[in-house]
């Protein structure tokens, strides 16, 4: 029987969703050729030394902090990661070569939807890595405006300082894309002020591991709808065993 093995590209990943979900899947469906494995590298400069020493490696999931930087390792990337600027799915082709996707947006786009209202027409986006870019795509395709909120101000985009009432008044929407508050820094959140959200807002978290960050409790007692990134992990892992197995 040929081996096909996946696996996961990241640094400090062993808390991994990825592992876990794809190695219950496999024992669910009785793919006893399918493996998976965690691939935590210090250094993205390690990559190809990963790729010649696994011959039967059919596809990779990609996490922070790899998701721009593995860019230029790759033959060619699907329209949506070009545009995107992110990937985080790796397919290996019939001919061996690397192809680049990003399942991130729809997995999010997916979640994100069915708490959709007609007011929601802003969002506030916190971070600029390539999870927030993914992120970014898909509120295009929901036609929904937003802005990214930096430590930095930058143009185009806002530093937390500038955040107020008025900005509550006009985005809401704010979702989590860094990853302030993951375990085991569980008591950490982003330096926003809270008391302005409201029944109308969403709070949308991009980490699942704590299931209820500080950023999500502090939203929800002023009656904020609240969401994980659990769902949109599980949306976008299956999206991309459709790509692996194309």
């Amino acid at each position: 029987m040929s081996r096909r093995q996946f696996g996961l590209l990241g640094k400090n990943i062993s808390y991994s969703f990825s592992k876990k979900y794809f190695t219950d899947k496999f024992a669910l469906g009785n793919l006893a050729d399918c493996t998976y494995e965690n691939f935590d590298i210090q250094s993205i400069e390690e990559f190809p030394a990963i790729i010649a020493n696994i011959p039967d490696l059919k596809g990779l999931n990609v996490t922070i902090p790899y998701k721009e930087s593995v860019i230029p390792f790759l033959y060619k990337l699907s329209k949506n990661a070009a545009q995107i600027g992110a990937v985080n799915v790796i397919r290996v082709t019939k001919k061996g070569n690397l192809k680049g996707y990003n399942s991130d947006y729809y997995g999010f786009m997916k979640s994100l939807e069915p708490l959709l209202e007609p007011h929601h027409k802003k969002a506030l986006i916190l971070g600029t890595g390539g999870a927030a870019k993914g992120v970014s795509f898909a509120l295009d395709k929901l036609g929904i405006l937003y802005t990214f909120v930096t430590r930095e101000e930058k143009e185009g985009m806002i530093d937390y300082n500038r955040i107020n009432a008025t900005t509550f008044d006009n985005y809401h929407i704010i979702i989590n894309c860094t990853p302030v508050g993951t375990s085991p820094n569980i008591k950490e959140f982003p330096p926003i002020p809270y008391n302005f959200f409201t029944q109308k807002h969403i709070a949308f978290d991009l980490i699942y591991n704590p299931e209820e960050t500080q950023f999500l409790k502090k939203a929800k007692k002023k009656g904020a709808i609240t969401k994980n990134g659990y769902e949109m992990l599980v949306l976008q892992a299956e999206k991309a065993w459709k790509i692996w197995n194309k």
